[in-house]
């Protein structure tokens, strides 16, 4: 049986299987490179690579089970010294990758793989699909967690997410870049998340009275109180939640935010602060929630918004401004000789790869794609050797490690990169060597 926490070498297109299929009868092994990359987009200055922990875990585990095999057979297909052939097929290659956290860009390899030629193809649809929807999620992420200017940040996308697996993918991922909690419990459990949440409307509304709502959630949660108070009128709302956080102080306990979720956010904030100040309540926080991402953030904040941590939901869960990728997986070496693809607006490079960073004051100054075999001098290779004959061979990175990398990643990329309105193209060129090994292929 596969594993509940493995998703098996089915999850792939099928051609990935009918050309093995053929290398197969061809007896066609030779060891080929494939490079995974984003191709030029003007959707994203920069891109947060993510996703590498579950592919280096899938390609450990990579072996088609009984009811794999059972399941192509009846398909008639194909033929049985293929199927015995996958029965003890496991993945036996090299992977370089940049690790979890890496700012990169447009045309950059994020991962190679070096393998025999079937064992290259058939993982083809697993990692698009896993690096492709992480580095999505991470990138929105990251520039949610810029737009808010150090203001935390919840995850609250998973009621919209397209799926289980992509509810536990956006919390983890939201989380790499700097995002403080999620409401996913799930994900919390997993991931060792902080867990974060309040109460809905719906809740409210079971009370005959709004205040009422407020008494009993904090006779729930005395200490960790947050008071949803736009159910009927916001500012009347306030009020009330400033009657039962008096009360709840002369218990002893403190009332730790109120939560906003619809109307005009600037002016509905900034009434709620004044109540809620007035009253001596100067530490109690305003939340928003309702559709946010880096974009209405950032207007908000900038008309003055008195908002102190977002719920940030369907749009980062789903991409929204940018729900794909251009992401394609491409062979760049087969049998010793370099290979590339001329297709209009599809060419490739040929060739193993490095990246190679500039940094300049503690800032990126440039990056120069090489081969994989350069040095240059001055420059941070960027690309790692994961595995090596189907081992992995690094140490599994926490996610507090993760966090860390992308911060300091992050803190090095130079502001005008990071801007969520205008297009900035950060300077990558191609290395003279790389250059002439495009020639004559």
């Amino acid at each position: 049986m596969t594993s509940s926490r493995h998703i098996g070498p089915l999850f792939t297109d099928l051609y990935e299987l009918t050309m093995a299929a053929s290398y197969f009868q061809q007896q066609s092994f030779a060891t080929a490179t494939f490079s995974l990359f984003i191709r030029d987009t003007v959707a994203r200055n920069y891109f947060v690579a993510a996703g590498l922990e579950e592919v280096l875990a899938e390609l450990d585990f990579f072996q088609f089970s009984e009811e794999d095999i059972a399941y192509l057979k009846q398909t008639r297909m194909f033929q049985d010294n293929y199927m015995r052939y996958l029965e003890s097929l496991r993945f036996t290659g090299d992977v370089y990758a940049l690790p979890e956290g890496t700012i990169f860009f447009s045309n950059e390899p994020i991962l190679e793989v070096t393998a025999p030629i079937i064992e290259a193809q058939i993982i083809e649809t697993y990692l698009l699909n896993t690096i492709g929807s992480q580095t999505i999620f991470t990138s929105k992420a990251a520039r949610c967690i810029h737009a808010a200017k150090g203001r935390p940040l919840i995850d609250f996308s998973l009621r919209r997410t397209q799926g289980q697996d992509a509810g536990l993918k956006v919390a983890r991922s939201a989380a790499i870049a700097g995002f403080a909690g999620t409401s996913n419990v799930l994900a919390g459990k997993r991931y060792h998340l902080p867990i974060s949440g309040t109460m809905a409307h719906s809740y409210v509304s079971t009370f005959d009275h709004e205040i009422d709502a407020f008494y009993a959630y904090a006779e729930t949660f005395p200490d960790n109180a947050v008071f949803l108070i736009d159910t009927y009128d916001t500012l009347a709302g306030a009020q009330k939640a400033v009657k039962v956080a008096q009360d709840m102080r002369k218990r002893g306990h403190e009332l730790q935010g109120v939560r906003l979720d619809s109307g005009d956010m600037v002016f509905l904030s900034r009434g709620v602060r004044e109540i809620l100040d007035e009253a001596g309540l100067r530490d109690v926080k305003i939340y928003a929630s309702s559709g946010f991402d880096e974009f209405e953030i950032d207007q908000l904040l900038a008309k003055g918004a008195a908002i102190d941590a977002f719920g940030v939901g369907t749009k980062v869960g789903v991409s929204a401004d940018a729900p794909y990728l251009d992401i394609v997986y491409k062979l760049v070496k087969f049998d010793g000789r370099n290979v590339r693809k001329l297709s209009p607006g599809k060419v490739t490079l040929a060739g193993d790869k490095q990246i190679f960073r500039e940094t300049k004051n503690d800032n990126m100054a440039g990056d120069i794609i090489g081969l994989r075999k350069e040095i240059m001098a001055g420059r941070q290779p960027l690309l790692i050797q994961v595995m090596h004959e189907g081992k992995c061979i690094v140490e599994k990175p926490s996610l507090e490690n993760i966090q860390s990398n992308f911060k300091a990643n992050f803190g090095a990329l130079p502001e005008q990169y990071k801007s969520i309105y205008e297009i900035k193209r950060f300077p990558v060129r191609l290395s003279d060597r790389l250059i002439d090994a495009q020639k004559d292929i």
